[in-house]
């Protein structure tokens, strides 16, 4: 059973960066064919997809935050991590972690981040 936990803290204050760490059980991040991804729910809106890290360490952001985006990994941990810098309240959310294949086929249960000075 693959299993991901997201980590970090639940509030930053604006300008600063956003750091969350997803921990994957049950499975490889170097897995061949799987992509590892980050998402995102604010408040009363929809998921908005934000970046991914493949298998091989190949990294692709979603246009609208690529500027203030980055995603890491640590084999060692089996771990990938979230960087959003230049927060501001627009970006409190539900932050998720997922696995992609065709699809979205297991998730995190969702950590909560706040902006707030």
């Amino acid at each position: 059973q693959v299993q991901l936990q997201e980590s970090g803290p639940g509030l930053v204050k604006p300008s600063q960066t956003l750091s969350l760490t997803c921990t994957v059980f049950g499975d490889s991040i170097t897995t061949y064919g799987y992509f590892w991804s980050w998402i995102r729910q604010p408040p009363g809106t929809g998921y908005e997809w934000i970046g991914e890290i493949s298998y091989g360490g190949t990294t692709i952001y979603s246009p609208s935050l690529k500027s203030r985006t980055s995603i890491s990994r640590d084999t060692s941990k089996n771990q990938f991590t979230l960087h959003l810098s230049s927060v501001t309240p627009e970006d409190t959310a539900l932050y998720y972690c997922a696995r992609a294949d065709s699809g979205f086929d297991y998730w995190g249960q969702g950590a909560q981040v706040t902006v707030s000075s």
